[in-house]
């Protein structure tokens, strides 16, 4: 075989090679809508794709107690912006197991029922932190849809050494594209800015300027407009929600039994919390030989 036809026969392979990678990629932005029929939808960073979720695990709102207040203002901020009208971005922080993206998804279940109450379709779509890296992507993506969405990042905290904070500041307030007029970012959190404190006083301790290097770290909390805290529910509370729950399974107890498991139910477990109250009502429901989801 002369050195032409060698040349042509790598170079046919090569093209070959090149069309059988292209087919096994993941599909561009323009290969397919952004949105199908779904109200809720799982951001994947690698393939720049939304996922669509079709049954999404959440509660009524009418169930969540001991959080009355952080509720109607989260509702209301969240009303508004399916209004189209002025919002802000929320950052929920607080106490483990008391309630914060059961809020953001019932909140989201809520509004998307009410479809006669003056609101634009509301998507809700979720990011891991680990994508946060992927967001301005994300934010092309659906910039132009006519829907509004929420962008929700469940337990976002960021450790020694992470940088991708900084792509999330730039979008929530102060980058060259921002923030579309149509996304809202919902985000929950142990920590109240987002960082632990060791890592904060580490900048403070080694930084030239402490104070600018502090600034950097904590202002990224400042980028929500609402701070809605979530703390440790007194006795009261408690029983409250262990009531609230039980109702809503339709658990046929006596009040005063079902007070004494809730207190013993707490003490063994060493926490009050939502999450601890329908952990008692699920085990509950098992003994009655009912579901409690």
């Amino acid at each position: 075989m002369n050195s032409k036809a060698y040349l042509a026969e790598i170079s046919a392979k090569l093209e070959a090679i090149a069309n059988a990678l292209k087919a096994l990629a993941p599909a561009t932005e323009t290969d397919a809508p952004a949105l199908g029929a779904a109200n809720a939808y799982h951001w994947d960073g690698d393939s720049g794709q939304l996922v669509a979720v079709p049954q999404v695990s959440r509660v009524p709102l009418a169930m969540l107690k001991g959080i009355d207040a952080v509720q109607d203002i989260l509702l209301r901020n969240t009303e508004q912006f399916a209004r189209g009208h002025g919002a802000n971005n929320a950052l929920l922080w607080g106490a483990r197991g008391m309630g914060k993206s059961s809020l953001v998804k019932a909140i989201h279940g809520d509004i998307i029922t009410r479809g006669n109450a003056g609101f634009t379709r509301l998507v809700l779509i979720e990011i891991a932190r680990e994508d946060l890296d992927t967001l301005p992507a994300l934010m092309r993506r659906i910039a132009d849809e006519p829907a509004r969405f929420i962008v929700f990042c469940d337990d976002l905290s960021f450790d020694n050494g992470e940088t991708s904070y900084k792509s999330l500041k730039t979008i929530l307030d102060g980058g060259l594209e921002g923030r579309p007029d149509n996304v809202l970012f919902y985000a929950t959190s142990n920590r109240r800015h987002l960082m632990p404190r060791d890592m904060i006083e580490n900048e403070r301790s080694t930084a030239i300027n402490p104070g600018e290097a502090v600034e950097e770290k904590v202002s990224l909390s400042d980028r929500f407009g609402l701070w809605l805290g979530f703390h440790n529910c007194d006795q009261p509370t408690f029983l409250t929600m262990v009531r609230g729950y039980a109702g809503h399974y339709g658990l046929e107890i006596d009040d005063a039994a079902l007070e004494a498991r809730a207190i013993e139910w707490a003490a063994t477990r060493g926490a009050r919390s939502g999450r601890v109250a329908i952990q008692l009502v699920r085990s509950l429901a098992g003994e009655m030989g009912k579901s409690a989801p």
